[in-house]
């Protein structure tokens, strides 16, 4: 919907309502119903309702600048906030978060643009998100085999040809975000350690896109200052971090395929190592594929994994991880899409394999069966 002022900007209202049924027989890591990825293996059995991921957006269209850039804004927010307090009412009061608010600038020609604010970051696959009408905040896989967060920072995005009909558009993105780490320090006042002197997150990627199919790679790089780290920790000093991403899309038909690999070490803050900090080598990913049987109705199977190095997360357990060795996850869904709203049935089946002293070894199963409606407007 757009809505016309007396000035120059033009301002759109975008957004979804999303409500979920669901039933699991496990607690899970990040939360359960909508954000459930990880099975923590205590609880009994859990049913609900959940509309947290219900999300509303803005889109301003400002004026251009004296020189012909054209001027954007998009502020985003979402549900995913926790609860009001602890009352018995709380879980029906659910607290708002802002996702994104960030301003763009876009060339004449269209070739550069500049975007500022939070944001994506380049590590987040945005354009080969898996389809599930329950997990939609929380994507399938989110944080165990698919990474990347939002950060506030700048990103340069450049057209790097015009193409010829039929032929390939490359484009390169370059980033720098705030730095984040789980402390020490004040982690809600910019006083970890990766904010001690100037310690942005820096990233590049590079994209292509033909046709039906669209892939990427990216880079990622950024260090933090643990002098402070708790006497006994393992690592003083500065810490690296760094990952490797690929990922791709393809849509040949009704058939439709799409996922990413990465492999890097220190990647807490993107969600790397089950969102386990430290000094931690990593590697995982995931992949899904789809069939649209008719115009309406179409079927997914989804599988993701996130396999750290066991050495490095005993090593780190007590300093900010927490014994979590290894993921899966398998969904399956049932998906019907009429226009402006959809519905879906989803099975997901997850394992994670946890120590508690760096010797024993526990495997968690978790099964969720969820039922989900989305109204876009």
């Amino acid at each position: 919907m757009k809505v016309k002022t007396k000035s120059d900007p033009t301002v759109e209202i975008h957004g979804f309502i999303n409500i979920t049924s669901f039933w699991q027989d496990q607690n899970f890591f990040f939360g359960n119903g909508q954000a459930a990825e990880l099975p923590l293996g205590t609880g009994n059995n859990i049913s609900g309702f959940d509309a947290r991921a219900t999300r509303l957006w803005l889109i301003i269209h400002g004026p251009s600048t004296s020189n012909g850039w054209t001027t954007m804004a998009r502020v985003e927010g979402d549900f995913f906030g926790g609860f009001n307090g602890t009352s018995p009412f709380s879980p029906s009061q659910e607290t708002p978060r802002m996702r994104q608010a960030y301003f763009g600038l876009t060339s004449p020609n269209g070739r550069t643009s500049v975007t500022m604010g939070q944001q994506w970051d380049l590590v987040f696959p945005i354009t080969a998100v898996p389809k599930s009408y329950t997990h939609v905040a929380f994507p399938l896989g989110f944080g165990n085999g698919m990474i990347g967060w939002r950060f506030p920072g700048i990103v340069l995005h450049q057209k790097l040809n015009t193409p010829a009909r039929g032929g390939a558009q490359w484009r390169l993105d370059v980033g720098a975000f705030t730095g984040q780490w789980n402390g020490p320090g004040s982690n809600t006042n910019f006083d970890t350690a990766a904010n001690v002197g100037f310690r942005p997150q820096l990233e590049a990627r590079i994209s292509v896109g033909s046709g039906d199919f669209s892939g990427w790679g990216t880079g990622y790089y950024s260090s933090q200052n643990l002098e402070n780290m708790p006497a006994g920790a393992p690592s003083h000093g500065t810490l690296s971090s760094y990952l490797v991403e690929v990922g791709a899309t393809w849509h040949p038909g009704a058939w439709s395929l799409l996922g990413a690999v990465y492999t890097g070490k220190a990647i807490g803050q993107e969600f790397g190592s089950m969102a386990q900090f430290g000094d931690i080598t990593d590697k995982g990913g995931y992949i899904q594929g789809g069939y649209g049987f008719t115009k309406h109705w179409a079927a997914y199977a989804t599988y993701a994994t996130d396999r750290p190095n066991e050495g490095d997360v005993i090593q780190w357990m007590n300093y900010g991880a927490s014994g979590r060795l290894k993921s899966q996850q398998f969904a399956l869904s049932l998906d019907y899409t009429d226009g402006p709203w959809g519905a879906g049935i989803e099975v997901m089946h997850a394992l994670l394999t946890t120590t508690t002293n760096g010797i024993d070894r526990a495997t968690h199963v978790g099964n969720q069966l969820s039922v989900s409606a989305l109204y876009h407007f």
